[in-house]
């Protein structure tokens, strides 16, 4: 999918939500366990659900490969299910040295048949530039993230006082294009997002931390905004698992449409949508 495509489709569904299929057999309805691929079936029912109201989904790729060869099947099942004019993202969070990120990025983007990938960066330009070599596909960069460990490592100082995710964003951003690359920034560092949004003004963010981890859409929106709209805002949790009783797709979808509401209301208030 390309960029303009994307557009066209936060344009027509008012929407720039991606729901997460972070598909965990330990929460999803118990009577979905009797079939044969309840991965499959629990997703399948979602997607339904929500397709109306989201222009994303992103399976994260480790609630499928802990089951092996099955559920790199389910895995396979649903991204064939997911419609043509939704964005495809593997939350796969990969990054390795050439060779090996060029056989990684033919999985995603040939075998599965993805639009796009999370890629970590930190081993550099030729850990990242093999999956950027797919016309119409994207790569999605590690940029800012929300989880108590980005301490760690992310907001560590050079000499010059340079936070090292700023550093990380404005290298890799040269590796790609707006056409190409997305940053990966959690909503619970909302002011974050903005300085983010300094350094790379028209990119589109991939916004995970939104519901269940607290994160503010407001926040996000006005903090993360560029003319193009430029966000992705991921839910996981706070849709698939509204319900884990027979009703857990009418729940899904009635979280998804509130969210979509929600997004509808800032894209007319920014004068993206009439």
């Amino acid at each position: 999918m390309t960029r303009t495509a994307l557009i066209e489709q936060i344009r027509s569904k008012k929407s720039f939500l991606c729901v997460g299929l972070d598909t965990d057999l330990s929460k999803i309805p118990a009577h979905l366990l009797e079939t044969e691929d309840p991965i499959f079936e629990f997703n399948k029912a979602i997607i339904d659900a929500t397709k109306d109201f989201c222009v994303a989904y992103k399976p994260n790729n480790a609630f499928y490969e802990c089951y092996g060869v099955k559920g790199w099947e389910s895995l396979q099942k649903t991204v064939d299910y997911i419609p043509e004019n939704c964005f495809v993202i593997a939350d796969a969070k990969r990054g390795d040295i050439g060779n090996t990120s060029k056989y990684y990025a033919q999985t995603f983007f040939e075998t599965l048949g993805c639009d796009a990938v999370t890629v970590a960066p930190y081993m550099g330009e030729d850990s990242v530039t093999p999956f950027l070599e797919y016309p119409d596909k994207w790569v999605i960069v590690l940029a800012l993230t929300s989880n108590a460990g980005a301490l760690d490592f992310q907001f560590t100082t050079d000499a010059k006082g340079e936070e090292l995710y700023k550093k990380v964003l404005k290298k890799t951003a040269q590796w790609g294009t707006p056409e190409n690359t997305m940053f990966v920034v959690g909503a619970t560092r909302a002011e974050g997002i903005g300085e983010v949004r300094k350094l790379v003004p028209d990119h589109f963010f991939l916004v995970p931390g939104v519901g269940a981890q607290g994160g503010s859409l407001e926040d996000v929106a006005n903090y993360g905004w560029n003319d193009d709209c430029g966000l992705l805002v991921n839910s996981s949790r706070g849709i698939i698992y509204a319900s884990n009783g027979i009703d857990f797709a009418q729940k899904a979808r009635t979280e998804a449409q509130k969210i979509q509401l929600q997004m509808e209301h800032i894209l007319k208030e920014k004068g993206f949508i009439g």
